[in-house]
């Protein structure tokens, strides 16, 4: 290597290293609300909207971060706030950020803390085409009752059989000369899932892996 090129790289390398192939990844961020109630702080949460994609699911308001609107990650999850629950920035105090998540799925969460103003979440104003409804939910809650713990297991497919048996090829391992072993399904990889069942409602996934960041700093 030229001393040239040693400068070049010593040069590019961040200052504050990120995530590699964060721009394949559905980037999004939500805010993780705390209202106080009667003394008590709760967790305001929504459900989604049953016409929307995942609909009926508990969970945070946020979404993906839009390049050309948002500066950061922090205009995301207030943006989305405000979209979704119509909770202006002027009522949310930001007490600082959750470790940056990576799903399982494909998708990476910067999870926001915050405050909000009780006056703001009495005047919401909810679309209702993207919610169906708010849950608040009092912290001791999540801080008494242990979530039931599941798992899900992730494999990687190299192809695929229709539903009229064909094999649809993603990756050509034959063609590639790869070993045997990535001619069929591999990988296994088994995960972790938390669920809280409150009242009616069933909580889980990325929301109650956020939920329980939250509980242990609490």
């Amino acid at each position: 290597m030229k001393k040239s090129n040693l400068k070049k790289l010593v040069s590019n390398l961040p200052k504050y290293p990120n995530i590699l192939g964060r721009d394949r990844f559905f980037n999004s961020a939500v805010l993780i609300p705390l209202i106080k109630i009667k003394g008590e702080y709760h967790l305001l949460f929504q459900k989604r909207a049953a016409s929307i994609r995942q609909g009926g699911d508990i969970c945070f308001p946020g979404g993906g971060f839009e390049i050309g609107i948002d500066k950061n990650f922090k205009d995301t999850a207030l943006r989305e706030t405000y979209e979704e629950l119509g909770i202006k920035k002027k009522d949310i105090k930001i007490l600082g950020q959750l470790d940056t998540y990576v799903a399982p799925i494909g998708a990476i969460i910067e999870p926001f803390v915050a405050k909000i103003k009780k006056k703001a979440y009495k005047n919401m104003n909810i679309d209702y085409n993207e919610v169906e409804k708010t849950l608040l939910i009092p912290i001791s809650f999540f801080k008494d009752n242990e979530p039931i713990e599941d798992t899900l297991r992730h494999e990687v497919q190299p192809f695929k059989i229709d539903e009229n048996g064909n094999k649809e090829i993603f990756f050509p391992v034959e063609e590639l000369g790869l070993p045997d072993t990535y001619k069929k399904p591999w990988g296994n990889k088994r995960h972790k899932v938390w669920v809280y069942k409150y009242e009616n409602e069933v909580i889980w996934g990325i929301t109650s892996v956020l939920i329980r960041d939250v509980i242990e700093k609490y």
